[in-house]
């Protein structure tokens, strides 16, 4: 067992989400039981999610996209009752990390990505009100094919098949990456010169822009470009608190 309230402080500080001005709260959004032996993580809050997580005895539910958001309605409705319900009545306690587990530097979804798709270095990238949320990473002077940075796409997000333009260098030796809704830092990608652009979900405009600005654009999925950093945020905790982590796997196509 491990005190939730020093789990979310070790969170709160390696994450800083003071640094970022998010769309929602991040940290404890609802509070649950003062200790917990399972800590559940998935992708976004929700009723399968909750309803999985108490089938596993979870103390701590953890995710990415919370339940809680700027400019969504201050009455609940029905699933909104659910969710909590939920919630209170398997006494778990819910967290939510949003740009701060984007931006990360080490642990965070788009440093990881990097590390998936096997760059060999990353700095910060996509400024959010003066916070960066993604990383701009490089290869290496030899750069790969990018037939190559597809499939390792592809094995990074599970096996998802990513959406690709490829307009840009080949070899590709730089690449921005923004997770799940990035594609408007695309013209942030074209600006730096980088030779390709990864994100989770595409928006009509990027093919011709990647066309016309010569940048491979790749999409490889909202949810399935952000299952790293949870995931990587759960066994954190199970390494420093000793507790038991199960990521829950709730696969949006989106």
């Amino acid at each position: 067992m491990a005190r939730v309230d020093e789990m979310i402080a070790f969170l709160d500080e390696l994450l800083a989400p003071g640094a970022f001005s998010d769309y929602g709260p991040n940290g404890l959004q609802v509070p649950g039981p003062a200790e917990a032996a399972t800590v559940v993580t998935g992708v976004s809050a929700g009723a399968e999610l909750f309803t999985r997580a108490a089938e596993h005895d979870a103390g701590l539910v953890l995710v990415h996209h919370g339940l809680f958001w700027k400019g969504a309605p201050l009455a609940l409705d029905a699933p909104a009752k659910r969710r909590l319900q939920l919630l209170f009545e398997h006494d778990m306690a819910l967290a939510a990390y949003h740009l701060p587990l984007d931006g990360h530097p080490e642990h965070g979804n788009n440093a990881l990505l990097a590390r998936a798709l096997g760059c060999e270095s990353w700095e910060p990238f996509a400024h959010e009100a003066g916070a960066a949320i993604g990383v701009a990473a490089h290869f290496g002077a030899a750069g790969v094919p990018r037939e190559t940075l597809i499939e390792r796409t592809r094995e990074a997000t599970g096996g998802r098949e990513p959406l690709c333009f490829p307009a840009g260098p080949d070899p590709v030796r730089t690449i921005g990456i923004v997770s799940g809704g990035g594609a408007p830092f695309l013209g942030a990608a074209i600006a730096a010169g980088l030779d390709a652009f990864l994100t989770g979900e595409p928006a009509e405009r990027v093919m011709l822009q990647a066309r016309e600005a010569g940048i491979t654009f790749l999409a490889g999925g909202h949810y399935a470009t952000e299952t790293l950093g949870v995931r990587r945020l759960g066994d954190l905790l199970g390494e420093r608190f000793g507790v038991r982590h199960v990521f829950v796997d709730v696969p949006n196509p989106i």
